[in-house]
């Protein structure tokens, strides 16, 4: 298992480097990206092979001190998140063969592309806070290329953005761990947290509260919650559609997953229930939910929308995070991979639409579904995804963040939580679904023979349409997700589903 581990997280790395050091005209094109399918082809099938192999023990791979070592424990949270980093990673790789035609120094885009995915499998598979912390960071620093890639002022501010917010995150993170560190019996991720010890934080309780919610809070900048959001907007389109794919499909959720590795697996529901960091998560996560939804229905540029939405989305995830309850836990995992798949597929659709229209407004799409109807029935089926329609998976992500609410019975947040999430779905109805009413139906005086355009090719359609089938299988046969979730679930909590 651990050589399995090793070579999921060093193969990825080690081609990404190789590709940034050959020399521009080494390669031809079609040997590029035939070298990058099958690093990428290859490595989810060792990511694949790890799971199937993993022995949930404790791997260390190099001991700083006594208490601060790099090591790795693949657990169920661990699992999932790296099997939709794999399944996301390879799709928005496989369209970027068409897409990055016509954009420069593909070379240089690739290679970063494959290092972030090994550092992504890496930072999954963290088995304790120091591992995760070092990940999380080299992941910020080798993303960041692709968000500034075509080198325009806009693009390079827009990089600079995200790299001075996610380093005001990553800070919160060590300002928390400074105090972890020394009040912590453990710096592992054990299921059900309560690293904490109660002996010597003795008299530092408020200041330990304190630690908790600046590293909550410095994760969820990554996940663009609310006042630290504006990266998402700023970066998103500017950087190629694939990198935007990447961003809000994945790199958001790193994040994510670290708001659950400190609240559930290193301070514990225990200790934060009930307490003003809970309270105030609580009251972000709301807003950002319905300020994000509001600022996409107002956006007129479709990727700036698409980003205003991951913005609402991933607050969702958070949300439920926050209510600390078995119920809304499995609903913020199940929409980590609803909305991976459906965002991914969304912002591929994107950038299948500006590559062969050249237009970036929601309004210019007009009748393009009587040219390119493939292409628009996956954009429709996924939005319905993203709004909740049922059987789509979002519907039941929503639904046990909705239903985990109303059974915590906490003041207020029990009935205004579903309350935002319902106006939230309806103002993603309203600005996902006007592209496809005005697509199919552009109305009679519409001249169709005007729209040229035709459906994407192989490589651009396939990974829209797998994404589209795999967002209406997990509505479909959920079970498959809780099941997995249920004995995690009764290890965090105590207690069954």
């Amino acid at each position: 298992m651990e050589t399995l581990m090793y070579l999921s997280i060093l193969v990825p790395i080690l081609s990404g480097i190789i590709l940034l050091i050959l020399p521009e005209k080494k390669m031809s094109r079609v040997s590029l990206c035939t070298a990058v399918g099958v690093v990428l082809s290859a490595t989810a099938l060792l990511v694949g092979f790890t799971l199937i192999n993993n022995t949930g023990e404790m791997v260390e791979v190099y001991r700083l001190t006594a208490r601060l070592t790099l090591a790795f424990r693949i657990d169920t949270v661990g699992a999932v998140f790296v099997s939709v980093v794999s399944v996301v990673w390879v799709a928005a790789g496989f369209f970027a063969f068409t897409y990055m035609q016509h954009e420069e120094h593909e070379k240089r885009y690739y290679g970063f592309y494959l290092i972030v995915y090994g550092i992504l499998i890496a930072l999954d598979f963290a088995g304790n806070l120091v591992t995760y912390y070092a990940c999380f960071e080299l992941m910020t620093i080798c993303s960041m290329p692709m968000v500034l890639h075509n080198q325009s002022k806009e693009a390079i501010m827009a990089g600079l953005k995200y790299l001075f917010y996610s380093f005001f995150g990553a800070y919160m993170v060590l300002f928390g761990f400074y105090f972890l560190f020394k009040y912590a019996v453990s710096l592992d991720f054990v299921p059900g947290g309560g690293n904490v010890s109660p002996i010597l934080i003795q008299g530092h309780r408020s200041l330990m509260l304190v630690a908790a919610f600046c590293m909550i809070q410095g994760f969820s900048v990554k996940a663009g919650m609310f006042p630290l959001h504006g990266w998402l907007p700023t970066a998103h389109p500017v950087a190629p559609a694939p990198a935007s794919a990447a961003l809000s499909g994945i790199i958001v959720k790193a994040g994510v997953l670290g708001v659950v590795r400190v609240i559930f697996y290193l301070f514990g529901t225990d200790f934060l229930k009930g307490t003003w960091v809970q309270t105030t998560c609580l009251i972000l996560a709301l807003i950002t939910v319905f300020m994000g939804s509001m600022l996409a229905y107002r956006e007129k540029v479709l990727k700036k929308r698409l980003a205003y939405s991951t913005v609402s989305q991933v607050s969702y995830i958070l949300f439920g995070l926050f209510m600390m309850n078995a119920t809304s836990f499995t609903g913020s995992i199940l929409h980590v991979v609803c909305h991976a798949l459906i965002k991914c597929a969304l912002f591929l659709v994107a950038g299948a639409l500006i590559f062969h229209t050249g237009k970036t407004g929601v309004d210019d799409f007009t009748g393009i579904g009587k040219k390119m109807p493939v292409l628009l029935w996956c954009y429709t089926i996924v939005s319905l995804g993203l709004i909740g329609i049922p059987p789509m998976g979002g519907f039941i992500s929503k639904w046990y963040l909705a239903t985990g609410s109303l059974e915590e019975g906490t003041a207020v947040f029990s009935w205004l939580g579903p309350v935002i999430l319902l106006v939230s779905a309806l103002l993603t109805a309203g600005y996902l679904l006007p592209i496809t009413i005005k697509g199919f139906l552009p109305g009679k005086n519409y001249d169709v023979s005007s729209v040229v355009h035709k459906e994407p090719s192989v490589c651009m359609i396939v990974p829209i349409l797998v994404l589209t089938v795999l967002s209406v299988l997990v509505g479909l046969f959920p079970s498959v997700l809780t099941d997995v979730l249920t004995p995690l679930t009764e290890s965090l909590f105590g207690m069954t589903m």
